[in-house]
């Protein structure tokens, strides 16, 4: 058997060829990707991964029979999550305590977008421990109160425009049920 692959009839791509199509592909690769908007992107994901996880601590405070309590720790563009075994309300020693945080460039705020029913500050919850506006879910699955938080972009908490950025998750009191707004521009759409 003769395995000659350079014969004259053979045909195949030669290296320059190949160059050329990759530099093609770079050429396009370059013009696109400044017209996508990664920061739509991270907010969308801050408000999937931060409605999630509320999802999750109001059944695990279901299924563990104590309360968990969410702090909105502000400053640092956190959330911190405590695990309240004996349900006092305070952090003793041996509780469960993690920091989940918002994202990169994200922030809590509306920016320049209209204001939800439950109010136009970034976090509507008016109950405050160690000095954070807070959240408490029941072992019931019940809420400590019926308010919401926004979200948005660092760029759109600077200033009015890329209103399109900001997003809100509400919860509900008697159920503990947390919905997902996005702002389109005009008004407040349900996202969830």
């Amino acid at each position: 058997m003769n395995r000659n692959f350079s014969r004259p009839g053979t045909r195949g791509f030669t290296l320059m060829e190949l160059v050329i199509v990759m530099v093609l592909i770079g050429l396009i690769v370059a013009m696109a990707a400044p017209k996508i908007d990664f920061v739509k992107f991270r907010v969308e994901s801050a408000m999937q991964g931060i409605g999630t996880m509320f999802l999750a601590v109001e059944r695990q405070a279901i299924t563990q029979q104590h309360d968990i309590i969410i702090r909105f720790d502000v400053a640092n563009n956190a959330v911190r999550i405590h695990e309240d075994r004996n349900n006092n309300g305070l952090q003793d020693v041996g509780e469960r305590v993690r920091g989940v945080p918002l994202g990169e460039a994200i922030v809590f705020g509306r920016g320049g977008a209209t204001a939800r029913p439950m109010g136009p500050g970034p976090i509507t919850f008016t109950k405050v421990i160690s000095g954070m506006p807070a959240l408490v879910f029941h072992r019931d699955g019940s809420a400590s109160e019926a308010a919401g938080f926004y979200l948005t972009s660092a760029r759109a908490a600077a200033g009015t425009t890329r209103v399109k950025d900001a997003r809100a998750i509400e919860v509900e009191a008697a159920t503990g049920r947390a919905s997902w707004y996005r702002y389109n521009g005009t008004k407040w759409v349900r996202a969830f």
